[in-house]
């Protein structure tokens, strides 16, 4: 995973340069503005990073970024002085602002101050070498944030799948509450026309795009049902929040639920869905954290404590080696057998959650081996819709192991399948296994039960 610096600064240079305004024509100055944000994100980086940061470093990296981002405008030769550190901190931003003058001088019009002072940061977070301590644009920050958070559009509120035996358009998941859950449509459903027209061969994304649209519009759809096709049925779009949970009922009672992320709502979106399946009759649980490359730590916590009563969850230790640990918040479910899928791409919160699970031994950890990310990040705003995002701490599993760069290994290893279709049993060998163990803790269960009633 390791990359070259300079071939990474090019590339955040370059976004930058594409999603920022045009040059301006002003003097090569900056403002209160621009000055404040180097000034900031100098102060989270050389105080918050969770190692110590050699300030010439941090000042080398800056105009090591300068050079590249006037080269990539086509301005050759530009001189741009070398600032040297010392030990006063106002002093080296103050420097690093009379580069940024300085570039901008040797650019003319081909750069504003705003660009400059985006490429001056980004080369400062560049400069400690960590992937995951970076600048984000306005435009990356606000992706990231959706990405998180989910987003709201009018819709049907039916999650989609192509439906690889007939061909149409199956539902995967129905967000409740919403225009198709009050309608009554169901899991396993096959949409086989929208609007009259067959969706016979539709691709998901022809499906999206005409069951979505404008609120309050409406939109016919024909359900075909355990081989029998339906009436058509209209429904009228609503407001869809972006979900980050889903859930379904496997065969012999067992709950599914997928985590795609670890966002803002997540913790509640996944109290809604196993209180959802609890009283469908779910008697276990299979909790799909593959592909799900984590969020926030609150929601680890939260999705954490809904399994484990009590005790420790993840202990989080700073740069000066301040740890702190945080607990269950009593919020868990009455336990039933679990089984936690994960694979190289579970990381993160998700890896503090599978982590917490195995530690405590209330699941089974069942897949390949995390992605083994063991540390945190915090994102600091910069006023103008920008953010650096700085990794601050490394965190540790209940049982104090330190997973960065290691991953968790699954207490049962199971290799995916080619062409695995997530959630399908009958496409799903990683799942099968699950429900295997799953089926036999049930067994077991049974019997110790039965043998207790007949004492």
């Amino acid at each position: 995973m390791k990359r070259i610096v300079s071939s990474a600064l090019i590339a955040t240079l370059t976004a930058a340069l594409l999603q920022l305004p045009a040059a301006s024509q002003t003097a090569p100055h900056l403002d209160a503005a621009d000055a404040s944000k180097i000034s900031n994100s100098y102060t989270y980086l050389t105080s918050e990073y969770y190692k110590r940061v050699d300030p010439q470093t941090v000042l080398d990296g800056v105009h090591t970024a300068l050079l590249l981002v006037l080269k990539h405008a086509g301005i050759a030769g530009a001189s741009v002085p070398e600032v040297h550190a010392g030990a006063n901190a106002g002093a080296n931003v103050q420097g690093i602002d009379r580069e940024v003058e300085a570039a901008q001088h040797a650019a003319g019009t081909k750069l504003s101050a705003v660009e400059l002072s985006y490429a001056a940061i980004a080369g400062m977070l560049n400069s400690v070498h960590d992937r995951y301590t970076v600048f984000l644009s306005p435009k990356d920050y606000s992706e990231l944030n959706t990405g998180l958070d989910g987003s709201d559009f009018g819709g049907t509120g039916i999650v989609i799948q192509a439906d690889e035996t007939n061909h149409f358009i199956a539902v995967s998941n129905v967000v409740p509450d919403g225009p198709a859950d009050k309608a009554g449509i169901q899991q396993d459903d096959l949409i086989i026309a929208i609007d009259g027209d067959s969706t016979k061969g539709w691709s998901t994304d022809r499906a999206s795009a005409h069951l979505r649209g404008k609120e309050g519009t409406k939109v016919s759809i024909t359900i075909q049902r355990d081989g029998k096709a339906l009436a058509p049925i209209t429904l009228t779009r609503a407001k869809i929040h972006q979900l980050s949970v889903f859930d379904k009922m496997l065969p012999g009672d067992i709950g599914y639920v997928a985590l795609t992320v670890f966002g803002r709502d997540t913790g509640a979106e996944l109290a809604t869905a196993l209180d959802r399946l609890r009283k469908r009759g779910a008697k276990a649980l299979v909790m799909d954290l593959r592909d799900n490359g984590g969020g926030y730590l609150d929601a680890a916590v939260a999705v954490s404590s809904l399994f484990i009563s009590s005790g420790p969850i993840v202990s989080v230790e700073s740069r000066a080696s301040n740890i702190t640990t945080l607990e269950a918040n009593d919020t868990a479910i009455p336990p039933v057998p679990l089984v936690v899928l994960v694979n190289q791409y579970t990381a993160s919160a998700s890896e503090i959650t599978s982590g917490a699970i195995q530690d405590s031994g209330v699941g089974t950890i069942v897949g390949t081996k995390t992605f083994g990310k063991g540390v945190v990040q915090t994102i600091y705003p910069l006023g103008d819709g920008s953010a650096v995002k700085i990794t601050t701490a490394r965190y540790l599993t209940p049982h104090n192991r330190d997973i960065n760069h290691l991953g968790i290994t699954p207490d049962v290893v199971v290799t995916e399948n080619p062409k695995a279709r997530f959630g399908d049993p009958s496409k799903d060998e990683q799942l099968t296994k699950a429900l295997a163990i799953i089926n036999g803790r049930l067994s077991q269960l049974n019997q110790t039960t039965g043998a207790g009633a007949g004492n």
